[in-house]
């Protein structure tokens, strides 16, 4: 099992038949924001993101390209090869489903399943989704009033009438376990709306599943029967083991479970059920949350190739900074829900809440610093009520930004930053700097300075996370040196006062110039 200081988050692996997308983007910062805080907080961090290549849909899509579904892999890879950096995505591995080590580890899953009598042969009957890569029973579909038009319930694409020699997975044997592992872990699903979602699903009754395909070949083969090839879903799934070291039990074992499995909620029953019934069956530990997020629109309408309007990271990064993007799709909408991306929206978010708020404190305590004691900082001799509160809303202000975090709550996260942002602009009015200058009131001059600019250290030290870019230009601001955000430990940094007698900050240079 995992060690309680070591911490294991991962994305989903993006399928590679289509480029990267605004929904990308935002499960994998949102994963960046919790490996950053972990490391910050000294634990021992693993963050997993890659592709899935395998599949009847990657080789329809080669297919239809003229090249071979390695090829259009490669281009694919090349592309978040190349975006995670520009969006200051710190993932520690970048698996990829076509790789030797997963390769292997996929098989061994197989070996193990089936040496646990979880696997058997049959034959399959029924409707397959290739888009979802899911499968579906007649009665499901009646259910779902999907029957007429035969489209699948999730997409509402066509689907197609499969009839082949199958191995099946004894996915109804493990229900009961299920539903008393979710019943037991309440925190295991999230949010709430996405837990109630699975057990409707488990409740109404598992049936086993088609594990494995003989009508395409680019997957990974079944071990001594290499017509078949693995179905897409035990590949891909795999490759949460595949990363820490599986088959290789003993160094799996440092990372896993995983601490949460970061999903858009479209995939939720591949990981709420069928994953951890895999797992249960293999006799492996569960991940110890699964956290389905939403979807987002464009200006109000669903994104679509047909419509012309999906939202290319490149696009969005030609006219917007990597961190303002990290930002506004964190604190916009709680994490869970749907979300509604608009350019009025970003603008009116950035200039009330960084350029008005944060970076309006920034500056103005830094130029005051410059202008009434030339950027050197003097401790405090005494400390007023005044003080004191604003020292208990930062101190309070962590602990709260950590429990958040733990909940992958991020806007809740944000908006306790912001209340001690706003906190602070307010102390510069009640105790006008200015006015205790031209009254020479030197000693409580020197103690709201000193107040304004710690508090600053440790907001910007909690913002770096979210925004580590401009982070580290603050704090190298504050520091009066070039900070690397990927340095920063909160033990070393996290406490109030750290700033000495006679520290000297540099003059203040904007970091969020205000958007037209």
């Amino acid at each position: 099992m995992s060690s309680p200081s070591s911490y294991y988050v991962t994305t989903p692996i993006y399928y590679v038949n289509d480029e990267p997308h605004l929904g990308h983007m935002y499960t994998t910062i949102a994963a960046d924001v919790l490996a950053r805080h972990q490391r910050m907080s000294g634990r021992d961090v693993f963050f997993l993101t890659g592709v899935d290549e395998h599949g009847q849909k990657v080789q329809q899509a080669a297919e239809k390209r003229g090249i071979e579904p390695i090829a259009l892999a490669d281009q694919v890879v090349e592309r978040y090869a190349t975006l995670w950096p520009e969006l200051s995505i710190s993932n520690d591995d970048f698996i990829r489903t076509s790789s030797a080590r997963h390769h292997q580890a996929v098989q061994a899953m197989w070996r193990r399943l089936r040496d646990a009598d979880a696997i058997y042969q049959g034959m399959y009957e029924d409707w397959y989704c290739v888009p979802c890569e899911s499968y579906w029973t007649e009665t499901q579909l009646k259910d779902g009033d999907c029957w007429e038009a035969k489209h699948c319930p999730d997409c509402k694409r066509g689907l197609e009438r499969v009839q082949e020699a199958s191995y099946f997975f004894r996915l109804s044997d493990w229900q009961d376990k299920l539903l008393e592992h979710i019943h037991a872990h309440p925190d295991f699903i999230a949010p709430a709306s996405r837990r109630n979602e699975v057990l409707r699903f488990v409740e109404s009754g598992l049936h086993d599943l088609s594990i494995s395909r003989t009508t395409f070949s680019w997957g990974i083969p079944v071990p001594d029967d290499e017509g078949h090839v693995i179905y897409v879903w035990i590949d891909a799934l795999t490759n949460y083991l595949t990363a820490p070291g599986f088959p290789d039990e003993q160094a799996c074992m440092e990372h896993w479970p995983a601490d949460v499995h970061l999903i858009g909620k479209d995939i939720l029953r591949f990981h709420a059920v069928y994953w951890p019934c895999m797992l249960m069956a293999a006799g492996l530990p569960l991940p110890k949350r699964i956290f389905a997020h939403g979807w987002w629109t464009v200006e109000g309408n669903k994104m679509s190739k047909s419509l012309g309007n999906a939202v290319r990271p490149a696009d969005l990064l030609a006219t917007h900074d990597a961190d303002v993007l990290r930002y506004f799709l964190l604190r916009e909408v709680p994490f869970g829900q749907d979300g509604d991306f608009s350019e009025s929206a970003l603008t009116r978010r950035y200039n009330s809440e960084l350029a008005n708020d944060l970076g309006n404190l920034l500056n103005r305590s830094l130029a005051m610093l410059k202008k009434y004691r030339n950027s050197v900082l003097n401790q405090p001799t005494t400390e007023e009520a005044i003080d004191r509160a604003l020292i208990a809303d930062i101190e309070s202000m962590q602990r709260d930004v950590d429990e958040a975090l733990q909940q992958q709550a991020f806007h809740q996260a944000l908006e306790r930053i912001n209340v001690v942002v706003r906190h602070g602009n307010r102390y510069v009015e009640e105790n006008a700097p200015w006015a205790l200058a031209k009254q020479g009131e030197n000693a409580r001059l020197d103690a709201v300075l000193y107040h304004l600019i710690e508090s600053l250290r440790l907001i910007c030290l909690q913002m770096s996370p979210f925004m580590p870019t401009k982070a580290a230009a603050m704090l190298s601001q504050i520091m009066g040196q070039e900070v690397d955000s990927d340095q920063l430990r909160l033990a070393e940094n996290g406490g109030w006062g750290a700033l000495p007698h006679g520290h000297a900050c540099r003059a203040p240079s904007p970091v969020f110039p205000r958007m037209d």
